[in-house]
């Protein structure tokens, strides 16, 4: 539903478009109009844009050429929304013409922009400026970064790390209940094969170590009565809060309990044969089994097909039949063609070894995997992508460190470990212990995050990083999570990932945001979100979802099709940060990253 409040608000902070809606006689009128005067927009205020920094300048200009793309007949025709009717039919007062799904999100996106063209964006602060130059110059300077730096770790603090004097005491409680649940000794819960051997499958077990909400427990019932993947390692459920429905351990307990919609969408998707669950068109990309390639020199390998537990938004969990699975590991004959074909290709030089979790396979068959790919002289590096430092860290045996980093060899061979660190929660002395197992042998490791909602809110992520340093992991990636309707309840929109990108964590230092936030566009590969020049903001649908286009690595390279992508609307995500605590006002700014 929209308000006319809105309307009108919308309206006046910027005059001129309501006055060229109006003396136009239809919308196509009105476009050809808009896009012939919008640039004098501008110009005709020349005097007071003097007035203005450069940056509200800058922050003009953007938001005059994502209105002017709003108003293109081929971003009405991508987008499947014309939004030059809905504002035409919007000035003339023709609300029997609008669109049923017209809401608030719309025009509050809309007001939004638009007090950006006229300077009113309200973004920017001006400080006294006070005459200084030399050492007086340094120390002001030095007493504003300082409050900068209070105003953030006012943020900061609110987020605990694994490594925390008294979140190592919750742990240590939570493990003793477990220990006792299971009536285990603790060298029990120490060894991996006994994690393995007990990884909770249903509401029943977790119940007894952890109080569930009647939604977790329905949702998870549901999903074992269906067959649907679940499993949680009983270390991981360490780093759970004995209490259901917190905050604190909300980003743990959301990667690996599925919600009500979550397994909803799923049931409803598998009664549709025709539904094509390879979200991300990795069948597309596969030219032989085990395989996918997306790139020139690099290829996924998938030997494993299955993990010691499962993240509920994985873009492979659709492939997987359960947590743990006997028959996850691919025939020897299997094995064998995919590396073949990877010889027979000499360009590739790297692979990734992922799955599934490689790291839950037998030593043997990680040895045997490697040997195999070590033989072929055109592979310069290989990757471990494995989760298992995050939930089953007891698997990282001085043996299987030594074995792994037997194939490191300098000027020849790289191998490095890529994890999956989601919070700054699951850093713990046991994960640090993983990790430095693999340094200590030389082997570098890397963090790809996925941001969701759950750790999303300011600095929330910049917490993760800073602590990944501080454990030997380097930052690599933030993925924007998949698009799959079944985790919208996972979803952050796309200016939200890059607002953190250029605002939270460029004000840590370098080698703390050095990190890339990316979107995996389906079947084209990593799109560079800090990058503008690699998508464009069409539009925006009347519900106040954001349309973009994606363009393809490949933009200068080669003539490769782009993708159109329905994201989320901004308003409404907001109001969803406020259900947290958070304050709306706080990620304002949200609405100039186009």
């Amino acid at each position: 539903m929209y308000s006319k409040e809105k309307v009108e608000q919308m309206f006046s902070v910027f005059p001129p478009l309501k006055k060229v809606l109006l003396e136009s006689a239809d919308s196509e009128g009105a476009r050809d109009r808009f896009l012939a005067k919008s640039r004098k927009f501008i110009e005709a205020n020349a005097d007071e844009a003097l007035r203005l920094s450069g940056l509200q300048v800058a922050l003009r200009l953007s938001c005059l050429r994502a209105l002017r793309q709003f108003f293109t007949r081929r971003s009405a025709h991508l987008s499947g929304c014309d939004m030059v009717r809905i504002l035409y039919d919007l000035a003339h007062e023709n609300w029997q013409n609008l669109p049923e799904d017209l809401s608030d999100a719309f025009l509050e996106d809309m007001y939004r922009i638009l007090a950006g063209i006229a300077g009113k964006a309200g973004i920017y602060v001006d400080e006294p400026k006070i005459r200084k130059s030399g050492r007086d110059a340094g120390i002001l300077r030095s007493k504003h970064l300082n409050r900068i730096c209070g105003k953030i770790d006012q943020y900061m603090t609110r987020y605990r790390c694994g490594l925390e004097p008294e979140v190592v005491s919750i742990y240590d409680a939570n493990r003793q209940r477990i220990v006792k649940q299971f009536a285990c000794t603790e060298a029990d819960f120490d060894d991996y094969h006994w994690q393995l051997k007990h990884i909770i499958r249903d509401s029943a077990t977790l119940e007894k170590l952890v109080e569930l909400t009647p939604e977790e427990k329905t949702a998870i019932d549901m999903a074992r009565g269906a067959s649907l993947p679940f499993g949680i390692t009983p270390y991981y459920v360490s780093l759970f809060d004995y209490k259901a429905g917190g905050r604190s351990d909300m980003p743990v307990r959301a990667q690996v309990i599925p919600p009500l919609s979550y397994v909803t969408g799923v049931l409803e998707n598998k009664k549709n044969p025709e539904l094509n669950l390879d979200f991300m068109r990795e069948t597309d990309t596969s030219p032989i089994d085990l395989i996918t390639r997306r790139y020139p020199r690099i290829v996924v390998f998938k030997p494993y097909n299955t993990c010691s537990q499962i993240c509920v938004y994985c873009q492979r969990n659709w492939e997987i039949d359960d947590v743990y699975s006997p028959g996850a590991m691919a025939s020897r004959e299997k094995l064998d063609a995919a590396i073949d074909w990877i010889a027979d290709n000499p360009s590739i030089n790297e692979v990734l070894v992922t799955g599934g979790d490689p790291l839950v396979m037998t030593d043997a068959n990680i040895r045997y995997v490697l040997e195999r790919l070590a033989q072929i002289d055109t592979v310069w590096r290989i990757r471990l992508g494995t989760r298992t430092p995050v939930a089953l860290p007891q698997r990282i045996t001085d043996e299987l460190a030594d074995m792994i980093a037997t194939f490191q060899q300098p000027g020849r061979r790289e191998i490095v470990v890529v994890t999956h660190f989601e919070h700054s929660c699951e850093i713990t002395p046991q994960a640090m212990e993983a990790i430095q197992k693999f340094r200590r042998r030389g082997i570098y490791c890397y963090n790809q995050t996925v941001f969701t909602i759950q750790n999303c809110r300011r600095f929330e992520v910049s917490v993760l990083r800073r602590w990944l340093r501080l454990i030997g992991v380097e930052p690599y990636y933030t993925f924007n999570a998949k698009g799959k309707e079944e985790t919208d309840f996972y979803r952050v929109p796309l200016a939200r990932l890059q607002q953190e990108a250029k605002e939270e964590a460029r004000l840590q230092p370098g080698m703390t945001r050095t990190d890339e936030p990316v979107f995996n566009v389906p079947g084209l590969g990593k799109n560079y979100l800090r990058a503008e020049q690699n998508h464009l903001l069409l539009g925006i649908l009347p519900d106040g979802r954001r349309v973009y286009e994606f363009h393809p690595w490949e933009k200068y390279i080669s003539n490769a099709p782009s993708y159109v992508h329905v994201d989320l609307a901004l308003y409404d995500y907001l109001k969803k940060l406020a259900g947290f605590g958070e304050d709306p006002e706080a990620y304002k700014s949200i609405y100039y990253y186009f």
